[in-house]
């Protein structure tokens, strides 16, 4: 694997990605180490595979982990290493997008690091954050958990803390935070009227970026700048 570019931070919705969750024997990337990660890949908005491990983290797991997450030292006292488990989910997700709730601030971490360490290499995939997401379409929320969007949207959150169930919890979120992000931007759109044909202008994605183009496209190609 060659070194590269870290990958972006996106704000939207896309419908082929890679949704993945971690759990770890604390909350810090320089000292703490994974003991489970689990990942669902989605194309057109479907699930369309899974994965799922837990890992050696080579150490003992704290009973404050433990609380949380209920993995204990004899559940992953034969389970493989990071460093073999690792290649596997980035074999797994590709080039697609990984999605994860507060994966900005805290899972992307450990995924740079350890790949950096054991691979000698950079995780390009752009990625997007749901609680991003959630903080900017949903703000009357007080809460921005994942259980507290599961809860809003009506999303069963048992099992919760374990990652394969978070996992397919964040990825349900994660659709109806793309109709949340579909439905603000007709809203928009249907305030913008194109100046050559007079039909609407709705928000697109290109090549360089989004913008608004005609919905009368291609007989009018107006274009405007978000």
């Amino acid at each position: 694997m060659a070194k590269g570019t870290k990958g972006r931070k996106l704000n939207k919705y896309v419908s082929d990605y890679v949704v993945f969750d971690l759990e770890t024997t604390g909350v810090s990337a320089n000292t703490d180490e994974v003991i489970e990660i689990s990942a669902v890949k989605v194309t057109g908005g479907n699930v369309a595979g899974e994965f799922s491990y837990l890992v050696n983290p080579g150490r003992q797991i704290p009973r404050t982990a433990t609380a949380v997450n209920h993995i204990t030292d004899a559940m992953v006292k034969d389970a493989p290493v990071f460093s073999e488990v690792l290649k596997d989910f980035l074999a797994f997700a590709g080039d697609m997008v990984l999605v994860g709730h507060n994966i900005h601030a805290f899972d992307m971490k450990f995924i740079y690091r350890d790949a950096e360490k054991y691979y000698s290499t950079v995780i390009e995939n752009d990625y997007i954050d749901t609680l991003s997401l959630a903080r900017m379409c949903l703000r009357q929320l007080k809460h921005h958990r994942l259980v507290d969007l599961a809860e809003y949207y009506g999303i069963s959150s048992v099992g919760a803390h374990r990652a394969l169930n978070d996992c397919y919890m964040n990825q349900r979120v994660f659709e109806k935070l793309g109709e949340e992000m579909e439905a603000a931007s007709l809203k928009e759109s249907e305030k913008r009227v194109c100046p050559k044909c007079g039909s609407n202008m709705v928000k697109r994605n290109g090549i360089y970026g989004t913008f608004f183009g005609c919905n009368s496209y291609p007989v009018c190609k107006h274009t405007e700048n978000v």
